[in-house]
């Protein structure tokens, strides 16, 4: 099947609307955001430009393996790593992936409206606590909620030999679940803000969902009761661009890491199955691309999280 897209095209596609919307591509187009650079000091620590570009954690440290994320060396050049393969799943209502970290927001266009895609970092639940996968919607949504920690975690705070925890905290400034908070219609789990900004973007949480305060509050108001959630688990991604193929690839999570084990097969496989996806999707053409290998060995040792062209 041709992929075809017009230049124009591509630069409107490459340019948020804001530093997190973009307008939303055609079905045959995959990839959102550019790549960009910029120049880091030692008054400046790596998780300080991540959060100012709204970019996770691990996002930053992965697409920067060697600047030092406290002390980045004067004039350090640092990637942004801003350009994304949409995740190969339905685009409506809420897509988080769990190994990229990251959240995928589809509102439905008004009448006259482009569609757009919103995307965040988040926070996701640790391997002893981890975050479920499946379809589910938001149910409720609370600002300024007061958090009644469960059972479990108060017995682990013992167990750790920390202060016990109260049956209630109140709204403020030492509030884990901050000033917004989104409820799953799975029991016990919220996508919410954090008091602990700095986490956003690795394996901290108890199985929760965890943004930015500034991400979360633009959200929160965009967001309606019965949306749609996906907690998906795609650490490799593979997108289309003017006819060209791309690949993203993420570490696995660590409960995962024996399945990619091999992660050059694990690639193959997932080539191989979403180009028979293409191939069975009703065009009439057939999808024929030939890979780069060096292309697909880089991808896969760095794991950047960086779209990789592929073919040749």
């Amino acid at each position: 099947m041709q992929k075809v897209i017009s230049s124009l095209f591509a630069i409107v596609i490459a340019a948020p609307l804001q530093a997190t919307t973009f307008i939303l591509p055609p079905a045959d187009v995959d990839i959102i955001g550019q790549i960009e650079t910029v120049t880091a000091g030692r008054q400046n620590t790596l998780l300080d430009i991540a959060r100012e570009y709204d970019i996770g954690q691990n996002e930053i440290l992965h697409a920067n393996p060697d600047v030092d994320r406290w002390l980045p060396a004067d004039n350090s050049e640092v990637v942004l790593p801003n350009r994304f393969i949409l995740p190969n799943t339905k685009r409506t209502g809420l897509v988080i992936n769990l190994p990229e970290m990251r959240l995928y927001y589809y509102p439905k266009p008004k009448a006259g409206e482009q569609p757009i895609v919103i995307t965040h970092p988040v926070s996701v639940g640790r391997m002893d606590w981890d975050t479920p996968l499946g379809k589910t919607k938001i149910v409720s949504k609370k600002e300024d909620p007061s958090w009644r920690p469960p059972q479990s975690l108060k017995d682990e705070a013992i167990a750790e030999g920390n202060e016990p925890l109260p049956d209630v905290v109140e709204p403020g400034p030492d509030n884990p679940l901050g000033r917004y908070a989104m409820r799953l219609g799975i029991p016990g789990y919220l996508i919410h803000s954090t008091n602990k900004p700095y986490g956003v973007g690795m394996r901290v949480t108890h199985g929760c969902l965890r943004m930015y305060p500034e991400d979360i509050e633009q959200l929160f108001e965009k967001v309606p009761v019965n949306t749609d959630v996906q907690l998906i688990n795609q650490p490799i991604k593979l997108g289309w661009l003017a006819g060209s193929l791309f690949l993203e690839v993420h570490p696995p999570l660590e409960e995962d890491e024996e399945k990619y084990q091999d992660y050059m097969q694990s690639v193959l496989d997932a080539i191989s199955d979403f180009l028979g996806d293409e191939n069975n999707s009703g065009g009439s053409d057939a999808v024929n691309v030939s890979l780069s290998g060096s292309a697909l060995r880089e991808a896969i040792e760095e794991k950047s999280g960086i779209p990789v062209l592929i073919s040749r």
